[in-house]
């Protein structure tokens, strides 16, 4: 293995360590949010959880598009299996629905 490839995949393996460790300073920024009034802090912690998915994912070799796929494709499921969870149905397809319409 070339000296190149190998600073490469020490580099990647920093930057997904460090996309890890900034997932969990996001949730941990959500939980506190919750606590607090308004929805600016709210949104920023949860889209930072979001983008931080997504970078994380590419880092481990799944591409954005592949992520979109199987967030529609779990949320379907979700829905077909609503019975067990009852109340969640109508957030669940709110939110397939906005993402189909999204990529429009």
């Amino acid at each position: 293995m070339g000296e190149t490839k190998k600073i490469d995949i020490a580099n990647n393996l920093k930057i997904v360590e460090w996309l890890k460790a900034e997932l969990l300073d996001s949730v941990a920024a959500l939980y506190k949010s919750l606590l607090k009034t308004g929805n600016d802090i709210k949104g920023d912690a949860l889209a930072r959880i979001i983008i931080i998915a997504y970078l994380l994912g590419r880092r481990v070799g799944v591409p954005f598009e592949i992520t979109d796929m199987q967030v529609k494709n779990k949320l379907g499921n979700s829905i077909d299996k609503s019975e067990e969870l009852g109340q969640w149905q109508g957030d669940l397809s709110d939110l397939l629905q906005y993402l189909e319409k999204r990529k429009r």
